[in-house]
């Protein structure tokens, strides 16, 4: 979608930000070299820009951190307007990226990636209930 924020992470700066048009990115599904990504494979540089929306997407976790979302955004009573999205979501993308940061070391599988972002997402939701 052109003009959505994106976030860069565990590679970029913090706080860094581009935007979908700029981050013209390969398959998150394939190396560079047209290889497919397995589960048992190294979260590495190698499965194309490391941003916080790749390191999802190739864990499968989007669905469950749109779960997150939604639920936010109920709780904040709906959105307004888009000032009231980024008020509710970027705090929760940021804890995502921080949580992604301490977690991660050389060496880690797609799957170990996965097991961490699915039970601090899992742990977010129960905080909401």
């Amino acid at each position: 979608m052109p003009g959505v924020v994106r976030y860069r992470t565990p590679y970029d700066r913090p706080g860094d930000l581009t935007t979908s048009a700029d981050a013209m990115q390969p398959p998150i599904n394939a190396n560079d070299d047209g290889k497919a990504i397995t589960n048992d494979e190294c979260l590495t540089s190698e499965h194309g820009t490391m941003t916080l929306e790749a390191i999802v997407e190739v864990t499968g976790e989007f669905e469950h951190l749109n779960e997150l979302v939604m639920l936010h955004i109920k709780k904040a009573g709906g959105l307004n307007c888009i000032d009231d999205y980024f008020t509710t979501v970027t705090p929760i993308l940021d804890l995502l990226e921080v949580e992604i940061r301490v977690r991660y070391a050389p060496g880690i599988t797609i799957k170990q990636m996965k097991l961490v972002i699915h039970h601090w997402i899992d742990n977010e939701i129960d905080e909401l209930k």
